[in-house]
This record gives C-alpha cells, structure tokens and sequence, in this order.
C-alpha cells in the first residue's frame, strides 16, 4: 500500500470515529457548521498525532 493510500484510510477511519460524537452533538442541539469543523479538526489532528508516533 503506498503512502497516499494509507494516509487517506487514516483519514477516513479517523472521520468515521470523530462522526459519530458529532452526529450525537448535533442530536442535541448544536450548531451543524460548528460540528463539521469539529470532526475535521478531531480528524485532521488523529492523523497528524498517527504520523508522528
């Protein structure tokens, strides 16, 4: 598997994971802008923080 493909399952796994507490934030009443920005930060910072270790 090469480099690209990798960091992209990463991600995704990553968006997947973070999704899910975002989906129930949003069932409770918050913000859906502010929640996608949640899971892409949460996502974002999963693979970065995988990258290093």
């Amino acid at each position: 598997m090469n480099r690209s493909s990798e960091l992209t399952s990463q991600l995704a796994v990553a968006c997947l994971g973070a999704g899910v507490i975002t989906t129930v934030a949003v069932a409770q009443g918050q913000n859906p802008l502010t929640a996608l920005g949640i899971t892409i930060f949460s996502a974002v910072a999963a693979v970065m923080v995988g990258q290093v270790l």
